[in-house]
């Protein structure tokens, strides 16, 4: 039975070994979890590795995906998410000298198509309206977790606030979040 969501169906067929599937599903999703690396890592180089390093764990793990947990979108999101903090916990980013403007040229991709932009921007603007319903606190432990990759318990230590009152914040501001981008499509 086919799903109405095409990226969970590339998910599927990822889990069946399509390599076709895998291609297609690189090419639509590439370019949105590269600029949420870019984003987390602010560096391109290492961004360019975690993504593919993500999309060997995507490829292994297609099957792992159920629909009924989220969006395929979100659940590749997680994976690369990890893989940074990971990285970022381990310390294996490395400084890079910064290019200049001839030498981005010499190595930049294609890049995202406007359109990609435009779903990642009105993305980008759904996400903060809704973020803009939470109180200021467990949004600001929300933006810790997820942006800046702390624990529970370095953001319980970096708010101030007990461990159990963070972890509730998170847990009930990610379920709010989850309910307003849902209403938001």
């Amino acid at each position: 039975m086919a799903s109405r969501d095409p990226l969970a169906d590339l998910l599927a067929r990822c889990a069946l070994h399509d390599r076709r599937a895998f291609e297609t599903l690189y090419r639509q999703t590439s370019p949105i979890l590269y600029g949420f690396l870019l984003k987390l890592v602010r560096d391109r180089e290492l961004a360019a590795d975690l993504l593919q390093e993500g999309f060997v764990r995507i490829w292994q793990r297609a099957g792992d995906y159920r629909a009924q947990s989220g969006q395929p979108l979100t659940w590749m999101s997680s994976i690369v998410r990890h893989l940074a903090i990971d990285r970022r916990r381990r310390g294996e980013h490395r400084r890079r000298a910064e290019l200049g403007d001839d030498d981005w040229a010499a190595v930049a991709d294609d890049g995202p198509s406007p359109e990609d932009r435009l779903h990642v921007e009105q993305h980008d603007a759904a996400l903060a309206r809704c973020l803009d319903i939470l109180d200021a606190e467990p949004r600001r432990a929300v933006l810790l977790a997820y942006f800046e990759g702390l624990t529970h318990d370095a953001i319980a230590e970096s708010l101030n606030r007990p461990l159990g009152t963070v972890k509730a914040w998170v847990r009930r501001s990610l379920m709010r979040l989850k309910t307003c981008l849902g209403e938001e499509r």
